[in-house]
């Protein structure tokens, strides 16, 4: 593959995912975290296995859980319940606080 063929592939990957990103609001989405701290710890370092480390994750990732969580095309009677009153922004903000923090390596 050349180089322009690469840089290419690279701007569309970036063009793809930018949605997530757009408009997102790290310092808002702590704020909105609160709920979420109860399971997935106040940074997002779960205490416990039963439920997922977000810290550290992709943004793009994250939205799309909360997205599809939200939609029902995830099903988890908890989640469900917690991203029902849930806008994109809200999403959007959340994802990008998460993303940002560090994730630790627990061994539980």
């Amino acid at each position: 593959m050349n180089k322009t063929m690469s840089l290419m592939m690279l701007a569309m990957a970036a063009v793809i995912t930018l949605p997530a990103y757009a408009g997102s609001n790290a310092e808002a989405g702590k704020a909105k975290s609160a709920p979420c701290a109860a399971c997935h710890g106040a940074d997002g370092n779960s205490p416990t296995p039963s439920f997922p480390k977000l810290a550290g994750q992709h943004a793009d990732y994250l939205y799309h859980s909360l997205k599809d969580y939200k939609s029902g095309k995830r099903k988890n009677p908890i989640m469900s319940g917690q991203v029902a009153n849930l806008s994109t922004q809200d999403m959007k903000d959340l994802a990008a606080y998460y993303s940002k923090q560090k994730g630790l390596n627990q061994k539980y």
